[in-house]
């Protein structure tokens, strides 16, 4: 969730017709090609556990082989792109690969943040290529350079308050009246973008930029999270709540360093579309395939991937009246960049015939809450795709909450681009409530993934029932979008 931009991390509750759990099989799957097809109306109850992980087992032993990553430009990626492409193709899918240009990010050698004034406190730094979270990390897309600078702040709250993402420090040029040009500025994270804040600091005459989190429960620690690829010169680093209090106080004088780097470089989406079904009414579903650089990524979004590409294999024998397309996006952790290019390129034509696109991005949390998108804020049609959702997990006895549509995830595009959008998620570095607990289980009071942009966000980091429950509600979901005369998000929107 680059977090893209990174994801909405908390959950409104909505429905809860009860706590029973769902009876799904694990029982071993064998491959699509030897099982038959499922009959109408029963795709979902043919999502089998064994059979995603099997996706998922390959996503591993794709990182462990590239560098222990996924990471768009990396061997990792175009592994992970080669395999899923190969599995679509081999049950009759017109595959492409969708090619776009986008800015390789690194670290060339470790960011440094000191206080040098009062004393002298030197604060830890993620190291380059990982995202193992410390008192920093320097955000993607960096200025590289050195400053030693007083640190001056920005409409600060440090005493937040319980509600996440409301601080508006340095979301606006009027923040910055009064700021003295060299120096530091010390922002809060919530509610722009960390890219929006750096802008408006470097436009202010900020020498570096340093951003630091919220406060409230799950947004406490050090970030990472994507700047623009382009137009930020200055160092930025994302920092803990902890240290922004320590850096708050009058006339700090702060060293900082960033030695970062910027190319251009091509990666791919991956798009598969059914052969048959209605041209003029395309129904889609996506997911990112990309993971961050710490690691293999396989909750985010691994989980995504696997989940949509087994719902894409159990389908690839139907007869869809309606044409299906699937998406496996790229760059996504860099700022959404693969699906922003897919929407961005439609021609006014192509645009028209998408009934609807569904999004998947993190749905294995293993702390898992069931959290469907609040289609009342998206496009018309968006409110019938979460009814659509909701009728699912209630035939199941399923509880589940509401999610924001906050464009913080690949729906995005397609939400700006007034598509009828939705999806499920089942939570990131957010932090699970106790009426969380009561509905879905788990530990209130932990993160639903405490793995999120780490590299501990392997095989282990997965909750088999979360993924196949919603891998079964994508199956669902796809299966009544393709068979319907006039899908009811395109119904609902007209």
């Amino acid at each position: 969730m680059p977090r893209k931009s990174g994801r909405a991390k908390t959950g409104q509750l909505i429905a809860a017709a009860t706590t029973v759990p769902l009876a799904l099989s694990l029982a071993l799957a064998g491959s699509v090609s030897a099982e038959p097809a499922a009959p109408p109306g029963q795709l979902a109850d043919s999502i089998q556990a064994p059979a995603v992980n099997q996706h998922l087992e390959k996503f591993q032993s794709i990182a462990n082989a590239n560098g222990r990553t996924r990471a768009a430009g990396t061997a990792g990626y175009d592994a992970s792109r080669d395999y899923v492409a190969g599995e679509l193709r081999r049950v009759g899918y017109t595959v492409t690969l969708q090619p776009f240009t986008f800015q390789s990010f690194r670290e060339k050698s470790t960011a440094v943040l000191e206080q040098v004034s009062a004393g002298h406190t030197s604060y830890k730094a993620t190291q380059p290529g990982q995202v193992e979270l410390s008192d920093f990390a320097t955000l993607t897309y960096s200025g590289s350079g050195e400053t030693r600078a007083t640190v001056q702040g920005v409409d600060l709250a440090l005493s937040p308050g319980l509600q996440p993402n409301t601080s508006t420090s340095g979301c606006e040029a009027a923040d910055f009246a009064g700021f003295t040009r060299g120096n530091i500025a010390l922002i809060q994270r919530g509610t722009c973008s960390a890219a929006d804040k750096a802008r408006n600091a470097q436009a202010a005459g900020a020498s570096g930029v340093i951003i630091f989190n919220e406060g409230q429960d799950g947004r406490t620690d050090a970030f990472a999270e994507p700047l623009d690829e382009k137009g930020i010169k200055v160092p930025v680093v994302g920092a803990s709540f902890a240290v922004g209090k320590d850096l708050a106080a009058a006339n700090k004088v702060v060293r900082l360093k960033t030695d970062t780097e910027s190319l251009p470089a091509t990666t791919h989406n991956v798009i598969a579309e059914s052969k048959t079904g209605n041209a003029d009414q395309v129904v889609m579903a996506g997911a990112h395939l990309d993971s961050v650089r710490a690691g293999a990524g396989i909750n985010d979004n691994g989980s995504g991937s696997a989940g949509l590409l087994e719902v894409a294999l159990q389908m690839a024998t139907q007869q869809p009246k309606n044409k299906v397309r699937f998406a496996w996006w790229g760059a996504e952790e860099l700022g959404l960049v693969g699906s922003k290019y897919y929407v961005a390129n439609l021609s006014a034509a192509n645009r028209a015939k998408l009934a609807l696109y569904l999004n998947f991005d993190m749905i294995g949390s293993t702390n898992f809450a069931y959290m469907i998108y609040n289609g009342s804020s998206g496009p018309a049609g968006s409110a019938a795709i979460e009814q659509n959702f909701n009728r699912y997990f209630d035939s199941r006895s399923i509880p589940h909450i509401r999610t924001a549509l906050d464009g913080r995830s690949d729906y995005g595009a397609f939400m700006r681009a007034g598509i009828p959008v939705g999806g499920l998620f089942t939570g990131a570095e957010g932090i699970k409530t106790q009426r969380e607990q009561q509905l879905f289980g788990g530990q209130a009071g932990r993160a639903y993934d405490s793995c999120y942009h780490r590299s501990c966000d392997t095989t282990a980091n997965i909750n088999n029932t979360a993924l196949t429950v919603n891998t079964a509600a994508i199956a669902d979901a796809m299966q009544t979008y393709a068979a319907a005369a006039d899908p009811p998000a395109r119904a609902a929107a007209k």
